[in-house]
């Protein structure tokens, strides 16, 4: 068993675990700091991940594939962890988040779509003005006036994030277009993205916290819809539309 104390979206997460990898994951967010909570690991809870992934990939057409068990670990830690952190207000979302200027910015799409690809643009684009916060599943903490995004170690395949904490800015549905095109949508259109996007976790109170949370970020951030074509100018389109 392993054991490490990791300072994530300003809690701090006692990690018990299985195996290693999940540890040497989260390094870069150890603290010496008092837990306020513990994430316990059996290879019961790795048996459920690997169980969830089989079916995940069987509704969505992928060949069978048998992931290794200490990356299985490190979905059940983090499915442990949001779970916790609804209490404290703290979402669970997918998608790829850049700041520029101290100020973040949050695409979402369904897989495939070009997230990560589009961010790049911005990266290029604004040089050293351009933080990456997290390229998969950051977590935000939503106020009534305000919603703050933090970089996590859960950060999709390239490993793009920070141990920052940002203003909320925007939130962009990305499209595919011949054009480069954005526009403010309302949280009535956007309601079906953030909740498909957004962790719905197993216990029917902990959905309704995360129903009320989805709401208040909702009536808290611009949101838009960007249809846009990979050429360097999108970047350029889409943060001039939300930059506001």
């Amino acid at each position: 068993m392993y054991r490490g104390t990791y300072r994530i979206a300003e809690k701090n997460i006692a990690i018990e675990s299985v195996y290693e990898m999940v540890q040497e994951m989260c390094a870069d967010y150890q603290t010496s700091q008092e837990a306020d909570y513990v994430v316990h690991i059996d290879e019961c809870d790795i048996d459920r991940e690997a169980e969830a992934s089989r079916k995940t990939r069987k509704v969505e057409g992928l060949p069978p594939y048998e992931f290794c068990r200490d990356y299985l670990e490190t979905l059940a830690v983090y499915r442990k962890m949001v779970t916790c952190l609804l209490d404290d207000d703290i979402l669970l979302f997918h998608g790829s988040v850049v700041a520029v200027d101290g100020q973040a910015y949050l695409f979402t799409a369904k897989s495939g779509t070009g997230k990560s690809t589009h961010v790049r643009l911005w990266r290029q684009f604004f040089g050293d003005r351009a933080v990456m916060v997290n390229d998969d599943k950051p977590l935000m903490k939503v106020g009534k006036d305000s919603v703050t995004v933090y970089g996590t170690p859960w950060d999709g395949k390239h490993h793009l994030s920070s141990n920052v904490a940002v203003p909320l800015k925007a939130i962009c549905h990305l499209t595919r277009g011949s054009e480069n095109k954005i526009e403010s949508i309302t949280p009535f259109e956007a309601c079906q993205t953030l909740l498909q996007q957004t962790f719905m976790p197993e216990q029917p109170e902990k959905r309704i916290k995360m129903l009320q949370l989805v709401n208040m970020l909702s009536e808290n951030v611009k949101l838009y819809r960007l249809a846009c074509n990979m050429d360097p100018d999108a970047a350029v389109v889409a943060y001039n539309g939300m930059k506001g």
